[in-house]
């Protein structure tokens, strides 16, 4: 029983701390608090993990496979709405726009795509058993909440790789990552949890700058069946930073090696520091 009610408190605990409420014609309304803000404003994460919340509900039975969010304005305090629009492509699947607006602005706009997922012919399974040691051995990491307030809901555990802002010459970060509150291990606990990690160019730098998300992407990759909560293995990379732009890639991983999920960010190197 007890398990059972860690369950349920999971699957509403994204919804719940972001206080996402349905509020008639298919909109939702969810606030994200300065304890969940970034370098600057609301934790892009959180947006995406709403917007794929949204886009889930809209299509009941289906299971969300892809996520493009693009934001094309500036996200600051106060109330969001979300409104999903569903277009059905074949019988399966089906595209779910949300549209995130924020007074008479909109801030984001993201596209979903859901359908039904059959028996897996095998998982994309990485023996990291040898390699990579579980969370339970490793020192915690406290992202300073001056800096970053949205840390402090975060058990984030390196693994190995350069820290951020140590000048190494590795453009790379590894680290097991669950929040301080039980949610669900879904598509949209993914989402908030691809964008946790700081960008991926940062352990190159000895000074935080600016590098803000305009273009997010995420690919689920393995059946999310099991709702308990679990780190989750979140290795992001620096591919390019070039031109004011910088692009990272991340994985995100189960115990066993099998991976969830792969995303990509496009950012904008709003300033830049010495290495």
């Amino acid at each position: 029983m007890k398990q059972l009610s860690r369950q349920r408190d999971a699957v509403n605990g994204l919804a719940e701390e972001f206080g996402a409420l349905p509020v008639g014609s298919g909109r939702w309304a969810a606030t994200i608090d300065q304890s969940w803000w970034g370098w600057s404003g609301p934790f892009g994460g959180a947006i995406v993990a709403l917007a794929v919340h949204v886009a889930a509900d809209a299509v009941p039975g289906a299971s969300v496979r892809a996520v493009d969010l693009r934001f094309v304005g500036k996200p600051a305090g106060g109330e969001l709405i979300l409104t999903p629009s569903v277009r059905e492509v074949g019988r399966h699947t089906r595209i779910i726009d949300v549209a995130v607006t924020q007074g008479a602005g909109e801030i984001a706009i993201a596209s979903v795509t859901a359908g039904r997922v059959g028996d897996a012919a095998h998982d994309d399974i990485v023996d990291i058993a040898a390699a990579v040691p579980g969370p339970e051995g490793l020192a915690q990491f406290d992202i300073p909440p001056e800096i970053v307030p949205m840390g402090g809901h975060l058990d984030l555990r390196p693994v190995d790789g350069p820290l951020p802002l140590t000048g190494s010459a590795d453009s790379w970060m590894r680290a097991w990552i669950s929040t301080r509150t039980p949610m669900a291990l879904d598509a949209a606990y993914l989402g908030l949890l691809a964008d946790c990690l700081p960008p991926a160019v940062f352990p190159t730098l000895t000074a935080p700058l600016a590098i803000p998300t305009v273009a997010f992407s995420m690919h689920i990759t393995a059946p999310l069946d099991d709702p308990e909560p679990a780190p989750i293995l979140v290795h992001t990379r620096n591919i390019s930073t070039s031109g004011g732009w910088s692009v990272d890639d991340t994985t995100l991983r189960d115990r066993n090696g099998r991976l969830l999920a792969s995303a990509r960010q496009s950012r904008r190197v709003v300033g830049w520091s010495a290495r």
